[in-house]
């Protein structure tokens, strides 16, 4: 067990990834340059599109898989040739706001079913501390009869891809890594120093690799919830947000955050799963899930301002029209999950006004099934108020006379991240 690294080094070993998001297709592709991988996603679908060169995802191009040494596949028995797991699945959150592990722990039972002596299986997945070895590593040694630590190792190194992200790639941050003893954490840290150029931080253990991955994006968080909460305080007072945080930014130690929608499966996630143990051990988190309160009704407080300016302006309200722009969690990504704009789109439809929305790298579809609502082509008529929710390229640096081709002459423009600050004159403009 103690020479891992060569034999997978050596191609003598296998290395699968199981769960080929945009988390899991990165490493997996990267891994597969220098050494033999297999790639499994439940997704058969997935998998096809896969083989064919397409990450379904959106993030990576045909050439990234180009010189990989890789076998994708949808078949768990397949996983029986790999000596070495990466389980990269997602950790979402119920309707309750509490950790939902099934993916992760259906993800585990596959890779216990097909566990041998000597085997590696390393957790890349967002979890609460303790997740790994009080969750994961009694189903796997219960499904595969094996002892863990003299029969099979674990290790926990949490993913750190920032989607649409194409400066801070894998290769480029520095990983966190961790295992259950001192053999293991040797194997795991080469391992990765494979595809790694930034290099590895090796955590002193894997409860320390959880926490330090839910605090950075708790941090996070946190710093938004406080913008949040100061640009409604601002909007009170008729000041400019930006404005404020234009100059305080000045200091040398102001901390540059922006306020925004806050949604994904990362930063609007991770906290819950935090708070969620910290109860468990019998700590009631103020902090953190009073910064999940703000940023949780950001939607309805965005589509209510829209409201109050379209009456304000005049429009009857059962007549009005807003077209919203962009529905993804984040820009120049096709992600919608936990997308705060669906709360935006949601709060506008109570008030009764007539809702489009259009966004070029979404799938209406998608939308239709998650939120309910789908997609136009292009702007459809004459609207009352336009929302710029997502900055897209596409929609960055758009004229004036762009957008007052479709609105009335007393339109609402809401920009929700600033980006067309001082740059409207004829619409009403308004931002966080």
């Amino acid at each position: 067990m103690s020479n891992m690294y060569q034999q997978l080094v050596q191609k003598e070993a296998k290395l699968a990834v199981v769960g080929l998001g945009y988390v899991g297709l990165p490493i997996a592709l990267e891994f597969a340059k220098s050494i033999k991988v297999i790639g499994f996603d439940i997704n058969a679908q997935r998998v096809e599109m896969m083989k064919n060169k397409i990450d379904p995802s959106e993030e990576l191009n045909s050439q990234d898989f180009e010189g990989c040494d890789i076998t994708f596949t949808a078949s768990p028995a397949e996983l029986k040739e790999a000596t070495f797991f990466i389980v990269a699945v997602p950790t979402p959150i119920d309707e309750h706001n509490l950790p939902d592990l099934k993916p992760l722990l259906s993800a585990t039972r596959s890779v216990a079913g097909v566990l041998k002596k000597g085997d590696y299986v390393v957790y890349e997945s967002t979890v609460y501390p303790g997740c790994t070895e009080e969750d994961c590593i009694p189903l796997l040694e219960e499904i595969s009869g094996l002892k863990f630590i003299s029969d099979f190792k674990v290790g926990y190194s949490p993913e750190r891809i920032n989607p649409g992200d194409k400066e801070h790639t894998l290769s480029k941050i520095i990983k966190v890594v961790s295992g259950c003893d001192d053999e293991s954490l040797d194997n795991i840290a080469k391992t990765y120093e494979i595809v790694v150029e930034a290099g590895v931080h090796r955590a002193s253990t894997i409860k320390v690799a959880e926490a330090a991955k839910i605090i950075e994006n708790t941090q996070r968080d946190l710093n938004i919830a406080l913008m949040n909460e100061l640009s409604m305080i601002f909007g009170q007072m008729g000041i400019s947000t930006y404005d404020v945080l234009e100059a305080a930014g000045t200091k040398w130690n102001f901390l540059k955050f922006v306020p925004g929608l806050v949604g994904g499966h990362c930063i609007g996630v991770d906290p819950y799963y935090l708070t969620y143990k910290a109860k468990e051990v019998g700590h009631t988190s103020r902090v953190i899930l009073s910064g999940r309160a703000v940023n949780d009704g950001m939607g309805a407080y965005v589509a209510g301002k829209v409201i109050k300016k379209m009456v304000a302006a005049g429009v009857d309200i059962v007549k009005g029209r807003v077209l919203i722009m962009g529905a993804t969690f984040k820009e120049n990504v096709s992600d919608i999950r936990n997308s705060k704009v669906a709360d935006v789109i949601k709060e506008l439809l109570e008030f009764g006004v007539e809702v489009n929305v259009i966004d070029p790298h979404a799938s209406s579809e998608e939308l239709k099934h998650e939120y309910g609502f789908g997609l136009i082509e292009k702007p459809n008529g004459i609207y009352d108020a336009v929302v710029v929710a997502v900055n897209h390229n596409d929609y960055v640096g758009l004229p004036e006379s762009y957008f007052t081709n479709f609105t009335t002459d007393k339109a609402i423009f809401a920009d929700i991240k600033g980006i067309y600050r001082n740059k409207i004159t004829k619409l009403k403009y308004w931002s966080l």
